[in-house]
């Protein structure tokens, strides 16, 4: 039985870990082609109207849409983290049962 539970736990930890893998990796995909993309926007900016930096709102814009997808794949705030749910219920649950076991 023990053996069974073990492998269950090892499975979850598994999907897990290859499912945060996967969010890593959509993550480097989506810094890739923002680099890419905006080496393009800069040099179509600077061939063609050096005069205006239109770039910069493009580059800035998306940048804030990188940063937050960094801040949530690698949990730099524990507040947009997915465990953060999961604790508070958990939190909420153990005051009531608390209180419940208080008042018996």
């Amino acid at each position: 039985m023990e053996l069974i539970m073990e492998t269950n736990q090892d499975f979850e930890k598994y999907q897990k870990a290859k499912k945060q893998v996967e969010e890593i990796k959509g993550f480097y995909s989506h810094l890739a082609f923002y680099v890419a993309f905006n080496l393009v926007i800069v040099f179509i900016n600077l061939k063609y109207s050096p005069n205006t930096l239109w770039f910069f709102w493009t580059t800035f814009s998306w940048g804030i849409g990188v940063f937050f997808h960094a801040v949530k794949v690698f949990n730099w705030i524990p507040l947009l983290g997915k465990d953060w749910e999961q604790k508070k219920l958990q939190q909420f649950m153990d005051e009531e049962r608390n209180k419940s076991n208080k008042y018996q």
